[in-house]
């Protein structure tokens, strides 16, 4: 199934694109700057007095994981500013790819061993998961947004298996 289709003009009209810009883009939005918010209330706040009272190793583990966690959210709120500002006309689809380029979207794990994690903060732990989760919707919609759109668009006539192919090729090449 292709991510496309032909609009009267010929032109495709992508799902994506238009996912990108529906109140779901919105949705994903809110919930993320939301997210930034909440870490870093609980970070200058409660975070500060939990970490207080954990032993060496789980002080160091906290540490690890709230600058990941802060890189994280950075990242993601980096990214989802740059695509509403696509969305609402203030940059174009190619200037940002350029500063797409800058934005360091990667799949993170935890630092941390589960182990060790478990003894962490539960509200660490929440935000943790909340961010990753996000992180990894994030991704799937940048890798869907920026593939080449000519690699995408399948003639009729294709082989279903080449064009799986292809967008692997254009995921992962």
């Amino acid at each position: 199934m292709s991510q496309f289709i032909q609009q009267d003009n010929g032109e495709p009209v992508s799902f994506v694109a238009r996912l990108a810009s529906s109140e779901a883009f919105k949705s994903m939005f809110r919930e993320g700057m939301s997210l930034v918010e909440d870490a870093a209330a609980y970070l200058d706040g409660p975070g500060r007095e939990q970490a207080r009272e954990l032993g060496r190793n789980e002080s160091l583990a906290y540490a690890a994981e709230s600058m990941r966690l802060t890189t994280r959210l950075m990242q993601l709120a980096s990214w989802l500013l740059l695509q509403r500002a696509v969305n609402e006309g203030e940059l174009t689809f190619d200037q940002a790819l350029s500063e797409k380029r800058k934005v360091k979207l990667s799949q993170q794990d935890m630092a941390t061993a589960p182990e060790m994690f478990e003894r962490l903060p539960h509200d660490l732990q929440a935000l943790v998961g909340e961010s990753l989760r996000l992180q990894a919707r994030v991704i799937h919609l940048d890798q869907l947004l920026y593939l080449d759109p000519k690699a995408s668009i399948s003639s009729p006539q294709g082989s279903p298996v080449e064009e799986q192919l292809a967008r692997l090729r254009a995921a992962f090449g």
